[in-house]
């Protein structure tokens, strides 16, 4: 595994508190990634409650997927989308090159389309003692994106630096 790259790692070590931590990693891993969007979606696994407090854009002409309300999970939220059904299953993380080609198993077009607008993902699982206690979602517009090796590199090890800030984050923003 290849060193993270500086701009990933001073985030990292100089920051301690969940909101500097998110704040400022989504606009870097973007930039690292190339991606035209990043957002975390964090849940309480206890209550299903959830929302999307961070989200960064290269640009305006991309949605905003930003939810400060809390809201329950739909329980069907599992059967319409694979993507969320692959977290909860303690799956490893998703790379999408194209969400208009991917396997219907794997990634419910409709849904994506409705819901997010983009074209190529990685859907990040943030586990902890076998449950999923978030999603960071770096994504692509307009076109499909091959996930190379140093991108999986890089989100492995964001997904375990940032895995138990985001426990914390969960425990004190989204209580039982």
């Amino acid at each position: 595994m290849q060193k993270l790259p500086d701009a990933l790692d001073n985030v990292l070590i100089n920051t301690s508190d969940p909101d500097a931590v998110f704040s400022a990693l989504l606009p870097v891993l973007c930039e690292v990634l190339q991606c035209d969007r990043c957002f975390l979606y964090l849940r309480n696994p206890n209550t299903n409650v959830g929302h999307t407090p961070y989200c960064w854009r290269r640009n305006p002409a991309v949605p905003d997927v930003t939810s400060k309300e809390l809201k329950i999970e739909p329980e069907s939220l599992s059967e319409e989308d694979p993507l969320f059904a692959a977290a909860l299953d303690a799956k490893p993380s998703v790379y999408v090159e194209d969400v208009e080609t991917a396997d219907s198993t794997v990634v419910n077009l409709e849904f994506e389309q409705k819901s997010f607008g983009h074209r190529a993902l990685v859907h990040a699982h943030l586990r902890q003692d076998g449950v999923t206690w978030g999603i960071l979602q770096p994504c692509v517009f307009g076109q499909p994106r091959v996930w190379t090796e140093f991108d999986r590199d890089v989100m492995t090890q964001i997904e375990q630096k940032i895995t138990p800030i985001s426990v914390a984050y969960v425990k004190e923003k989204i209580p039982e």
